[in-house]
């Protein structure tokens, strides 16, 4: 028996050892990492071997060594779906080869005996070509035979023997692991969520679709959309007794006008929905749908299946509880139910239904209080099925418990952001979820407020907070989302001291929104999002780094696109009263800039144009003008004509 020489360990990425998939977006390139080496001095050589899942032939691109016994290759993703991948290492004989004979040379042997040992490697790699590529081999073959050792160094050899070299034993890593690819959408995109309702319902809201646009906004989450329960509805702020004109909580699923593919009433019909969505996609926006699992006690399926609801010791049904909270207008489902089969499928095909309906993006209400097992029985059947579906986890929970949704398949999830405030805790947060080990599977959405959180730095707080919050999330964030029109109108009223929530919540009852109040920050959220699509820098995560300011009031950190030709650079004042200056530090030389030259700076806020030089820079920001610099860096100087636009 033959026992490969070669070692293959560490193959990276990976998630929990190929459990999980690696994620990745149409269009990207999956670098791949491994530790490969072997015993004695021959040379050794590696390949990414890739495929579509499902095809039975491997591709595969040669991997470089990139010092330590470790070797790089990469390969592109150009369909949505699951690639698997994995990689081989063996024993390159023809480079063995060709290393020791340059070196005899160097040493003025005779190296006769190898020029003869070079053509029968070449000539056993002939016998596997075709055509022409055959026919050339031999040719230099015939001339190692004749003694032209020039013929080694021959680029054309070179990349003839690369391409068709069969070696004798490949060590293959004893691990396939697998990549789910996207829409770019999933790692590139500006949420905003909006009640319906309070605009007259579908078609009073189609009208408001034309502002979000204007905003440039790619998502438009809208909460549920189906028949609202009667039973212990909910009045205004979270009251148990609601008036005979209190719409309810729009998440108490289910009346009898029907439960999870119906629509309530209030809203329109599903035609009028439908011409909603066509409205949102003709101003080049997607819907979003909230996807709740639970119902209210008048939702169908109550009656229908009471096996599907957990019952209490007198036999009632149990409504939701968070304690002290208390949810009297929502009964959640029993996913340990004896007919969990019969749920399961019934939940499946309420995704189906809006799937064929034309929606393709779920924002997931708590999907942390449902098994995990059933996500991935639910998330990876769709993907199968749809991989152009994509499931947001609106998840706020322990660390651990989000990062296993989003190892079981959740496409994005919601994040800590909302309650990060200083730098250390910017800088600390964001630096675990580039990581390598989280980055892979962990994609985050960034929300400054949502309509059940009105974080404590947002209550009483004035423009400047709003301002920097948004350029925070949608900066740091290649996704991010806001809940609207409360964020730009910079609604800030919390129910009660010590409470995370609004006064006068929307979810509650329907607000009459004052679009046109003078302080609206729809022009400047309009701005920042034409800066996220002019510059390719800022639709992925992967490359953000944090800088010394020497200021904590100054938050600051950059984002490069993958060939470097995309350099922004975000400073953001984290004090909302006070003007905060300080040095900056920039590695010029990772950036490739040299540091000896000046080089321009173009605020893309202000339109300000600055020429540093340096890897030290001081940078100033009144929070009462523009509590923020996005600034984009040149490599170059500008030709002297163009010097005081600069200057």
């Amino acid at each position: 028996m033959v026992s490969g020489r070669v070692v293959v360990e560490a193959v990276r990425p990976e998630v929990d050892g190929g459990r999980f998939p690696i994620k990745r977006v149409i269009g990207d390139a999956v670098d791949v990492e491994a530790d490969i080496f072997a015993d004695g001095h021959d040379v050794v050589a590696a390949h990414v071997r890739y495929r579509k899942a499902g095809t039975k032939t491997w591709d595969r691109v040669r991997m470089e060594p990139t010092g330590n016994d470790t070797f790089r290759g990469a390969f592109r993703v150009t369909q949505l779906g699951t690639y698997e991948y994995t990689v081989a290492g063996y024993i390159d004989e023809f480079a063995s080869w060709r290393r020791d004979l340059a070196k005899k040379l160097d040493a003025h042997q005779n190296v006769a005996i190898d020029l003869i040992e070079g053509a029968v490697i070449v000539e056993r790699t002939a016998k596997r070509a075709k055509g022409s590529d055959r026919g050339l081999l031999l040719g230099f073959a015939e001339r190692l035979r004749g003694g032209e050792p020039d013929v080694a160094r021959d680029t054309e050899l070179e990349a003839l023997m690369d391409r068709h070299f069969q070696p004798a034993h490949v060590c293959a890593y004893d691990r396939v692991f697998s990549v789910f690819v996207s829409p770019h959408q999933a790692q590139f995109a500006a949420w905003y969520e909006f009640f319906p309702r309070s605009f007259g319902g579908f078609k009073g809201a189609e009208e408001y679709l034309t502002d979000i646009a204007q905003m440039g906004f790619d998502v438009v989450y809208i909460p549920p959309v189906h028949p609202i329960g009667v039973t212990n509805r909910k009045g205004r702020n979270n009251s148990t007794e609601a008036g005979p004109d209190d719409p309810g909580s729009p998440w108490a699923i289910g009346s009898s006008d029907g439960g999870h593919t119906a629509i309530d009433p209030s809203l329109g019909t599903l035609d009028d929905f439908k011409r909603f969505m066509v409205k949102a996609n003709a101003c080049g926006m997607d819907i979003a749908l909230d996807l709740a699992f639970q119902c209210s006690p008048d939702h169908p399926w109550v009656t229908e299946h009471p096996e599907w609801f957990r019952h209490r010791a007198d036999g009632s049904i149990a409504f939701a509880e968070n304690p002290p909270k208390r949810y009297e207008d929502i009964y959640p489902i029993d996913f340990e139910t004896e007919d969990h089969e019969a749920l399961w499928m019934a939940l499946r095909e309420v995704v189906d239904f809006w799937i064929d309906f034309g929606i393709h993006i779920f924002r997931v209400d708590n999907p942390h209080t449902k098994p995990f097992a059933f996500w991935e029985w639910l998330i990876g059947g769709v993907h199968l099925a749809h991989p152009e579906v994509m499931f947001l986890a609106e998840a706020f929970t322990r660390p651990k418990v989000m990062n296993r949704l989003a190892k079981i398949g959740f496409d994005q999830s919601v994040t800590y952001f909302t309650w990060r405030t200083s730098r250390h805790e910017l800088q600390e947060y964001f630096t675990e979820l580039t990581s390598p080990s989280v980055r892979d599977f962990f994609r985050p959405n960034l929300w400054p407020n949502t309509p059940d959180i009105l974080p404590y730095h947002l209550q009483h707080a004035g423009q400047p907070t709003f301002m920097a919050r948004f350029v925070l999330a949608s900066t740091l964030g290649a996704t991010y989302g806001i809940y609207g029109p409360a964020f730009e109108l910079q609604e800030n009223a919390p129910l009660a001291p010590g409470r995370e929530e609004y006064l006068n919540s929307e979810k509650y009852e329907l607000r009459d929104w004052k679009i046109e109040d003078p302080r609206n920050l729809a022009e400047f959220i309009a701005h920042v999002n034409r800066i996220r699509h002019e510059n390719i820098a800022l639709h992925a995560d992967r490359s953000l780094r944090f800088h010394e300011t020497q200021n904590d009031a100054l938050v600051a950190y950059s984002k490069c696109s993958d060939d470097g030709s995309n350099l922004i650079v975000c400073i953001v004042n984290l004090d909302p009263d006070n003007t905060q200056g300080g040095w900056l530090h920039l590695p010029l030389e990772e950036f490739g800039i040299r540091p000896d030259e000046p080089f321009p700076v173009h605020d893309l806020l202000t339109e300000a144009r600055y020429v540093w030089q340096g890897e030290w820079n001081f940078v100033e920001l009144d929070p009462h003008s523009v509590p923020a610099h996005v600034l984009r860096l040149r490599h170059r100087m500008p030709k002297e004509e163009d010097f005081e636009y600069y200057a």
